[in-house]
């Protein structure tokens, strides 16, 4: 006998299975997020996600760029105008009449300012004295 048991019960096997019909499904895309057409129940599960995953936390500042005082507005920029012009006041009398277009050295207390005029444009270096740190400057001729 040249039946081999083996092979017949895979022949059977492959018949039975190949009368038996196949179901299948179609694939269809539908987006989480309800701002692309997903769910809207997913909405409060999507922000509570986000929220979690959030490293900035709300230092509990009530600050709203909306909700404005135009009085309180009113008094911060007189007081920066009034502060401006002291300052430049006192500038003006610690330096005199300033031509930068003139070399020169001026020391203003924490602070070195020299001023080179040169070939490439007007050059002017701020030297901190309590730090070291040097700021050079330089401001082209038109």
């Amino acid at each position: 006998m040249l039946f081999n048991k083996g092979v017949g019960i895979m022949s059977l096997f492959i018949v039975v299975l190949g009368y038996h019909s196949v179901f299948g499904q179609q694939f269809v895309y539908q987006p989480i997020n309800p701002a692309f057409g997903g769910n809207p129940m997913n909405y409060s599960w999507l922000l509570n996600s986000a929220q979690v995953q959030n490293p900035y936390k709300d230092n509990g500042s009530d600050y709203n760029p909306f909700d404005t005082n135009p009085l309180q507005d009113f008094k911060s920029t007189l007081q920066r105008e009034i502060l401006s012009e002291l300052s430049q006041k006192l500038v003006a009398g610690q330096l005199g009449d300033l031509n930068i277009t003139k070399q020169g050295n001026y020391d203003l207390g924490d602070y070195n300012i020299k001023i080179n005029p040169g070939t490439g444009g007007l050059s002017i270096t701020i030297f901190d004295k309590i730090s070291g740190e040097e700021t050079n400057i330089t401001i082209p001729y038109l």
